[in-house]
């Protein structure tokens, strides 16, 4: 069976969740083998071989931590050269999809970005496309060269699998590029304790009709009652009331949770963009003609400010 490249996504050798998924859409296609990169890399390997990779590509070098993005696509040129892989998957991070388009023009192959599923092909992987803001589905596969691919978060379950995760050493050479874009400073986010914005299985998001930010601790708590993270639309980060790292939309983050609370969200365009792909929808609005009704799975016609608390209230009394 042909083996497919997986970049891991981690933080001192631990694993983020987006990795995990591609690992499991990796197994549908081929034999995973991971690429982990920079310090803890070889910490990796428990986690990785749980879930599938036969084999663990590991490098550390100062130039991973101390330059942007460009070392990275040195190393995995040299993993396409090593292993002759029958595709790459990378998380769809912003840095991720740079990474995969960079590596693409590299090897001279096709890329896909933001994919949702993947599935085997009799001429090669085919992957699955939301497109025109989740208006149409699209399947596509690339025709030439090695495919390289980035998929969203929440495309996939998390799939234990074990497998050998034989740890190997691989060997990259830098190119004059990659010491092009030095990280002269880090600061480290404030944490909140919430999940990741594009990770979480759950969001709670707030619009226009939460009406200041000192009310956004209503769509806190809701989101803390049920461990989810908090998402703005562009109305509410545009009046200053939550931070643009937290926007949903065509101009902020996209997600794909597994379950979607919009509150006080009319439902534009280019909110629907960022969470359209949400596998089920929920809304709080007192328009009952505003657009986001038109696409959930569940509304609720009536004021936020009464119905969020009492749901928060409900589900804290039910973990209770």
């Amino acid at each position: 069976m042909a083996e497919v490249l997986v970049y891991v996504d981690h933080v001192d050798g631990a694993v983020r969740k987006p990795t995990l998924e591609l690992l499991t859409l990796a197994r549908r296609i081929g034999e995973p083998v991971a690429v982990a990169l920079g310090s803890g890399a070889e910490n990796t390997a428990a986690a990785l071989a749980g879930h599938g990779a036969v084999k663990v590509l590991t490098a550390d070098a100062p130039e991973f931590a101390d330059y942007l993005v460009v070392p990275k696509v040195d190393a995995l040129q040299a993993a396409c050269e090593a292993v002759s892989p029958a595709a790459v998957l990378v998380p769809s991070s912003a840095e991720g999809k740079e990474i995969a388009a960079r590596l693409a023009v590299r090897i001279g192959s096709g890329l896909i970005t933001d994919a949702v599923d993947l599935e085997a092909g009799e001429e090669g992987p085919v992957a699955t496309q939301s497109a025109f803001a989740a208006s149409f589905t699209t399947k596509s596969r690339i025709t030439k060269g090695t495919p390289v691919i980035t998929v969203k978060p929440n495309s996939a379950p998390v799939e234990p699998a074990p497998a050998a995760g034989a740890v190997e050493a691989l060997t990259v050479s830098f190119g004059e590029q990659a010491t092009g874009t030095k990280v002269t400073a880090r600061t480290p986010r404030e944490s909140t304790g919430r999940p990741e914005l594009t990770e979480a299985a759950i969001v709670v998001s707030g619009g226009r009709g939460v009406n200041g930010a000192e009310n956004f601790a209503v769509i806190e708590a809701l989101a803390d009652s049920l461990g989810a993270a908090v998402g703005a639309s562009r109305a509410a980060v545009d009046a200053g009331w939550y931070p643009h790292s937290n926007q949903v939309g065509q101009t902020g983050k996209s997600v794909s949770p597994q379950l979607y609370i919009a509150s006080g969200i009319s439902g534009a365009i280019q909110h629907r963009a960022g969470m359209q792909t949400s596998k089920t929808i929920v809304a709080i609005n007192k328009d009952a003609e505003a657009p986001i009704f038109d696409l959930v799975d569940y509304g609720v016609v009536g004021d936020l400010f009464q119905v969020v608390p009492q749901l928060t209230e409900e589900i804290n009394t039910r973990k209770g």
